[in-house]
């Protein structure tokens, strides 16, 4: 179902833009070795956000400072993520920009095509290749709900790649909670498909003219352009679009229909945010009525000077759209229009239980060699779950097994593996892990242990005997001492091989 709704802009006094203070956030020269101060604002090299990755020099010539550098991923590794502490609860504008530099060597000249992932949301596929082809860089845009305190941008290798993903740089800017705040960002996100300044031919509005760096591309084609007065205040508007985009518009005063292509992709069939600006102060009515593809958005719409916008916030489109503005009888006036957005609604993919993600994070820094693809969300999407880690399906995502055999893992098994309360089955044979087995009697629901062929230590634990569900304990060819505990031997519908340890008594035959 589809809201529609009519916010008012009344005159107020508007502070300096010049004196705005930058989006809080963090913007990450992706590739860079050192700090880069760019228009007063400074970017941060990436090795603080993520441990993958190589960083590389674009030779090409490039036309912004941030795109002389990226990170390449190797194709190998199916997920690389970016993890940027955030708070809890705020809203993010998260954009990635991709220029691609011909890093992939001459046998790939075209760039790669990947995936990108917010936290477990498949946010987009990445391609680039028109851009490229045409000497320009790509950015995506979306807006997140921060979750947790962190939140993490991951690079998928789809079935698509041929080459190595890379990313060029990641900005992470909080927005104000009046933003965009019809959706629901708890099961909800927005991705970006077109932000336009209708009428506008110059380079692209952003910080310092919006507050909150959001991008307003040019949007001119062959309509009539006309400046409007300074009458138009946006301290009232809950969107606070930038002043500059009421200066200029689409339309004419001739009692005429206009009719706008836009936005100028064709969309896949979707629900979709969209929001329209209107506002003029030219004597004269100028009422109109606003259709979508033919349908009815909005009726005897008043382009006042204080200014107006009226938007939907899950809107049904799919392929060409047309924006109909027609003039009512009552107007003296033809239509405007000054400027739109629209993004996709994207529903939300699951996320792994914290428990679990915790206790894989412990696990993980217990290894001195783990997967590379360790990082972001364990289980979503789960094309991309990590490497060795089945997950539970349905809205509460448990990890139910951790196979990490035959991965020359080295370190140790931490005791938080433990938490991992829905675990069915540990298998980690022919590995080089030592130190002692922990305590496992929470993971009641655990059905095979297998820890054969490595370097564990110490006693076998006697709590695994009280695990009522086990069936198979492989625990050969280790450096356990001690004895195997009684509730162990001759347990009922258990297989438990313990030979090429150094115990004080056998096992019962």
């Amino acid at each position: 179902m589809s809201f529609l709704l009519l916010f008012f802009l009344f005159l107020f006094l508007t502070p300096s833009l010049s004196q705005t203070t930058p989006p809080k956030g963090f913007l990450i020269d992706c590739g860079s070795l050192s700090n880069t101060q760019i228009n007063n604002r400074s970017w941060l090299p990436d090795s603080a956000f993520i441990t993958t990755g190589t960083p590389k020099n674009i030779t090409s010539p490039v036309l912004l400072q941030t795109l002389k550098t990226l990170r390449s991923f190797s194709l190998q590794v199916k997920k690389n993520c970016y993890n940027v502490p955030v708070y809890r609860g705020a809203k993010y504008m998260v954009r990635t920009t991709y220029f691609y530099g011909g890093v992939n060597g001459p046998d790939h000249p075209s760039p790669p095509v990947f995936d990108q992932i917010v936290d477990g949301t498949l946010w987009s596929v990445v391609n680039t290749t028109e851009d490229y082809v045409n000497g320009n860089s790509t950015f995506y845009e979306g807006i997140f709900l921060a979750k947790g305190k962190f939140m993490s941008l991951c690079l998928g290798s789809n079935t698509y790649t041929d080459s190595d993903p890379f990313i060029s740089a990641l900005e992470f800017l909080i927005l104000k909670g009046s933003l965009y705040n019809t959706t629901d960002f708890t099961n909800f996100a927005l991705g970006l498909v077109a932000r336009n300044s209708f009428g506008f031919s110059g380079s692209p509005i952003r910080y310092p003219d919006d507050q909150f760096d959001r991008i307003w591309e040019s949007f001119g084609q062959s309509n009539s352009t006309k400046s409007n007065t300074d009458n138009v205040s946006v301290s009232g508007f809950w969107n606070l679009p930038p002043l500059k985009i009421f200066e200029t518009h689409l339309g004419s005063d001739q009692l005429e229909t206009l009719e706008v292509r836009w936005p100028i992709v064709s969309l896949p069939s979707s629900k979709y945010y969209m929001a329209l600006y209107f506002a003029d102060n030219t004597v004269g009515s100028r009422i109109f009525n606003i259709s979508v593809n033919g349908v009815h958005y909005y009726r005897d719409l008043n382009a006042i000077p204080s200014g107006v916008v009226v938007f939907a916030n899950q809107w049904p489109l799919s392929g060409p759209t047309t924006i109909t503005l027609t003039p009512a009888a009552s107007s003296s006036l033809g239509p405007i229009i000054n400027a739109g957005e629209v993004f996709n609604v994207m529903s939300l993919g699951g996320r792994t239980s914290t428990r679990d993600v915790i206790a894989l994070e412990r696990v993980k820094e217990s290894l001195r060699n783990p997967p590379l693809d360790w990082s972001g969300d364990p289980c979503a999407p789960q094309i991309y779950s990590w490497t060795g880690i089945t997950c539970s399906e349905g809205p509460h995502i448990r990890v139910v097994t951790l196979n990490l055999t035959n991965m020359d893992l080295s370190g140790s098994l931490s005791p938080f593996v433990a938490n991992m309360t829905a675990l069915t089955n540990i298998w980690l044979g022919n590995n080089s892990l030592s130190g002692q087995i922990p305590n496992l009697s929470s993971l009641t629901m655990l059905e095979t242990l297998h820890l054969e062929d490595n370097q564990f230590n110490g006693e076998i634990p006697s709590s695994l005997g009280n695990i009522g569900s086990l069936k198979e304990v492989f625990l050969q060819n280790n450096n356990l001492t001690g004895q195997i505990p009684a509730n162990l031997i001759g347990k009922p519908g258990l297989i438990i091989r313990t030979s090429g340890n150094s115990f004080l008594s056998p096992p019962a035959p």
